[in-house]
């Protein structure tokens, strides 16, 4: 299985040098739509609902104090691990429907949805949470999704 790191490193190399934030909502979305289209996880790494949307520990603990990252920093973490057909179409879709989005855009697009509201429960705007948004929850969010859509 692949790591966040693999995923990070495929997203920075096909799209270029960008914020962290924007990296972690586009690996967060590459881990819902595999969920959804797929049937399972990218990786075995799970997203906390913090306040600016959801973020994966691991990858921050990496990149903390960064405002940019590219496909060089992360390269020293990936694995050699090679992506399936199958989940390098989804990385692709991802890429091509979210990429040109802005940070603060997939930010806010995360809020309205339910995986990160439902975990976040009853906390307001801008308090901190560690809790774990969970798979099984992203994919039941995602796959309805797919079913209205």
């Amino acid at each position: 299985m692949a790591t966040v790191f693999d995923v990070a490193f495929y997203i920075l190399d096909n799209l270029g040098d960008m914020s962290t934030m924007k990296l972690q909502k586009l690996c967060y979305y590459a881990q819902a739509w595999s969920l959804a289209w797929d049937g399972f996880p990218l990786f075995n790494e799970d997203f906390q609902a913090w306040a600016n949307g959801p973020v994966c520990r691991e990858l921050y603990d990496f990149h903390k104090g960064e405002f940019l990252i590219n496909s060089e920093k992360i390269k020293e973490r990936k694995t050699d691990y090679k992506f399936s057909n199958a989940e390098k179409e989804t990385l692709d879709i991802v890429i091509s429907d979210y990429g040109s989005k802005e940070a603060f855009w997939l930010s806010e697009l995360t809020h309205k949805e339910r995986p990160w509201l439902e975990t976040r429960g009853s906390l307001g705007l801008g308090e901190r949470s560690n809790a774990i948004i969970s798979k099984e929850l992203m994919q039941e969010y995602y796959s309805g999704l797919v079913a209205n859509g």
